[in-house]
């Protein structure tokens, strides 16, 4: 590497193995970690200040929870109704530089370096992706969001198909079906996923490709240079460390409460705060195990075990269900996604705030908090695979599963709620609003209702402890400098914070505040990964393909 870097970015590396070993020692020189009494091996700034923020913030939030719950609230409120332009632009960028890098020749570029082999087959590798991306959304949203859309949000100013009454309005369900279907799959296809893409390449490149430590900050090299591994670096990891830490604590707090309803659905056990608390102490206690065995081990064993027993239960949803409408719906959703997709990411000019601003800019505010940690485990098993083949499968491949996963799901319960006034997923989503139980409701009109409901208790358990046990392998990674070898007691530190935090903020205001802090912490690395989208072009035009 030349010694001059007032220009800031990366040098064209004409001899790969000496510009890789020179970037690696100045990024490894320059992020110092230190071995400590309790054999922690801690990148100083980040860890202590991320470390005891996150302590304070478990402290404070438990001893005034009173008091906390409508700061929490007004906070969300507040960022969704004046960001949610801001969001919904961002969502469109993300889309954007994916699928340019699908179709021109950056796309051949290989992560890695051009002799590189994946480490891993594509069933273990799709199977971590999933797994750790979506899992526990797609159990809670899976039957209530369609529904949902459907018969309230009213997306693009489409009218419910029910009255005031409740009773079916006929001329307005086929208008109304399609636009929840396709209101859903837009929540959950392209965008999502383009943004774990675009921080998954964006680390990949540059750790695996430029030899810099596997963390946020080496992202950032083409625009601050040696100061990358100064203050600028060390306010954008622990923003990452923040934003990967709240993320997770939403999807622990949506999990403990559907693993909580589907107690008491199927095992009469009240639904409280105890329980929540109980099942969170629980699953971080297993998360704890397969942490320790690390990430061969754990994550990669219970990611496949988690992706047999989805398809599993998806296929018996299709089987017992309304197969042929399920099918035929199938190709319908795309259809109505494909035609609906460009005026639901329109930022301006739309009438449906409560959809936009309830809905869209909350879900793109999670997805962005929550992409450091799926973008960091994505990036440390995607090594070998060409941009191509790695944002095609990110991002194309999960979009069309989860198509398909709301079909079943989403599908089965409309047809549900069309067709039987008394259904129980009528109940739960339209009557008394349990969106925790809406799930249960629509197995609860198919066969073996209770087997299933046991199930998927045990796949939203699977997929909590993914969630948790991976998390912590990338906050530790972060939090190392970018080590991915760090002592077991640091992943142990963070795995418990995580449960810690999740009660803390149920305790301290319910979803509410799970959402608030979600939101909070998506916002400003919004901007960290807008950022990011401009050095995966700078970095990726230097590399031989």
């Amino acid at each position: 590497m030349s010694d001059d870097t007032s220009n800031q970015g990366i040098p064209d590396p004409d001899g790969a193995a000496n510009m890789i070993d020179t970037d690696y020692e100045i990024g490894q020189d320059n992020i110092e970690t230190q071995v400590g009494p309790f054999n922690l091996d801690i990148h100083n700034p980040v860890f202590l200040v991320s470390g005891l923020t996150i302590v304070a913030f478990v402290f404070l939030t438990l001893a005034f929870q009173t008091e906390v719950g409508p700061i929490f609230d007004a906070m969300r409120k507040w960022l969704t109704s004046n960001l949610d332009w801001f969001f919904i632009l961002s969502g469109n960028v993300f889309v954007l530089v994916c699928l340019t890098l699908i179709v021109t020749p950056l796309g051949s570029v290989r992560i890695g370096g051009k002799d590189a082999d994946p480490d891993y087959t594509y069933f273990g590798w799709f199977a971590m992706l999933f797994a750790a991306g979506m899992g526990i959304g797609l159990m809670f949203f899976g039957v209530l969001e369609p529904v949902y859309h459907m018969a309230f949000s009213s997306p693009l100013g489409v009218p419910s198909p029910f009255d005031a009454d409740g009773n079916l309005i006929e001329e307005n369900v086929a208008a109304a079906k399609a636009m929840g279907m396709a209101a859903t799959i837009y929540h959950w296809g392209l965008h999502p996923w383009a943004i774990y893409a675009v921080v998954a390449l964006s680390l990949a490149l540059f750790s695996f490709n430029k030899g810099l430590p596997l963390t946020m900050r080496s992202v950032f090299y083409p625009i601050f240079g040696e100061r990358t591994w100064g203050w600028p670096g060390h306010v954008i990891d622990i923003l990452a460390v923040f934003a990967t830490l709240f993320g997770l604590a939403t999807s622990l707090g949506f999990g403990a409460q559907q693993a909580n309803a589907g107690l008491e659905f199927v095992f009469g056990i009240p639904v409280s705060s105890t329980a929540q608390v109980f099942l969170i102490i629980g699953i971080t206690l297993v998360a704890l195990v397969s942490v320790m065995r690390g990430l061969d081990g754990g994550v990669k064993v219970l990611s496949e075990i988690n992706m047999m027993i989805a398809a599993l239960l998806l296929l018996f949803v299709i089987i017992a269900g309304p197969t042929m409408t399920i099918v035929s719906d199938f190709f319908a959703n795309l259809g109505a996604y494909a035609r609906e997709v460009v005026p639901l990411s329109m930022p301006f000019g739309r009438e449906d705030d409560g959809f936009r601003q309830g809905w869209t800019a909350f879900y793109w505010a999670w997805w962005i908090s929550w992409s450091p940690f799926v973008g960091m485990f994505i990036a440390r098993v995607s090594r070998g695979r060409t941009v191509r083949e790695f944002v095609i499968c990110v991002l194309i491949i999960p979009s069309i599963v989860s198509v398909l996963w709301m079909t079943a799901f989403g599908g089965t319960a409309i047809h549900q709620v069309l067709t039987d006034s008394g259904s129980q997923v009528r109940e739960y989503v339209i009557a008394s609003y349990s969106p925790e139980l809406s799930l249960f409701g629509m197995l609860a009109d198919l066969p073996f209702a209770s087997i299933t409901s046991f199930i998927a208790i045990i796949l939203v358990i699977v997929f909590f402890v993914t969630s948790s046990d991976s998390g912590s392998l990338v906050i530790d990674t972060i939090t190392a400098g970018g080590k991915v070898d760090a002592p077991v007691s640091q992943r142990v530190f963070w795995c418990t914070f995580e449960g810690l935090v999740a009660i803390a903020l149920l305790l301290g205001g319910g979803l509410g505040a799970l959402q608030a802090m979600a939101v909070s912490t998506g916002f400003p690395f919004t901007i960290v990964l807008l950022l990011a989208c401009y050095t995966i072009f700078k970095g990726l035009k230097d590399e031989p393909r």
